[in-house]
């Protein structure tokens, strides 16, 4: 049976540059799913166990470093990993942490490269991955913009290191882009980002883009590949993960705050979208390890 695929909303938040989740685990148990954030994975101790990127399946070794692009969907299955003790670091940060512009000046070449094969997913050789782990442990212990500047040094030098792999079919890949070269959407998602606390609806946004409801729900489908709600609704579940993780406040009242007036709609949305209720989502990461938020 082909396993199902899932759209990962992650905790991730606009007021975020990127998150870092550090634990130790006994097994792979994520599904299939894929996310709008780029994502650096690192873990050791996995030997055996099977990576999925888009369409290419491979065992890995002891030391595994893969760098997602947005939308790309991946997983690792347990499958002959008799480990019992994996460590693994999983970075994510939205496309936008570099600016378009910025990008495409001569000294970003060879990482927008790489952010280009990301998208059909990128791993590196394993000397590559021992020179950097120790940076990658460093930064899961970093605060502030320190952290920002350990992170696209990390970056950078992933940029320039050789044997890197590209792993997916170019024909299997996402057509994407970094931004939606959209003044318009770049607006709404502003006003989604700021005020998805609200009841905000179709109506408020068109006014925004100066447009009228038919007309922008045709264009932001177009430019983002869902709809105003299916939008609204992720980054309130955004939120409403980050914090589940970050906060003690009670269900109802992380419910409440990121804009859901009904429980058991919230319930019902959250348990379709992560596979798991609020309460499981809480427990796993106060269990399974750390992760913060820059």
């Amino acid at each position: 049976m082909k396993a199902a695929l899932v759209k990962e909303i992650t905790p991730l938040t606009q007021s975020d540059c990127f998150s870092i989740f550090f634990r130790t685990k006994s097994t792979f148990n994520y599904p299939l799913h894929y996310h709008e954030e780029f994502e650096l994975n690192f873990i050791q101790n996995g030997k055996a166990a099977k990576r999925v990127i888009g369409d290419h399946m491979e065992d890995i070794t002891d030391y595994e470093l893969v760098l997602i692009g947005p939308n790309l969907a991946h997983t690792w299955h347990a499958h002959e990993c008799k480990s019992e003790e994996i460590k693994e670091i999983t970075i994510q940060f939205h496309r936008d942490l570099f600016d378009e512009k910025f990008l495409h000046r001569n000294q970003m070449s060879l990482i927008r490269t790489m952010f280009d094969h990301s998208f059909r997913g990128i791993v590196f050789s394993k000397q590559t991955i021992k020179e950097v782990m120790p940076r990658l442990f460093v930064l899961t212990k970093k605060q502030g913009f320190d952290s920002v500047l350990e992170l696209m040094a990390i970056l950078d030098f992933l940029s320039e290191s050789k044997n890197q792999r590209i792993l997916s079919n170019s024909s299997f890949a996402t057509k994407e882009k970094f931004t939606y070269s959209s003044r318009r959407i770049e607006k709404i998602m502003q006003f989604i980002n700021s005020s998805f606390d609200n009841n905000i609806t179709l109506k408020d946004a068109a006014k925004i883009a100066g447009m009228t409801e038919v007309s922008l729900s045709r264009f932001f489908k177009l430019r983002t590949g869902q709809s105003f709600v299916e939008t609204l609704t992720d980054i309130r579940l955004g939120n409403a993960s980050r914090m589940l993780i970050d906060t003690t406040q009670s269900i109802n009242e992380v419910a409440y705050k990121c804009g859901f007036n009904n429980m058991s709609n919230f319930n019902r949305i959250f348990k379709k979208k992560k596979r798991c209720t609020p309460g499981q989502f809480r427990a796993t990461y106060n269990l399974s390890g750390s992760r913060t938020f820059v």
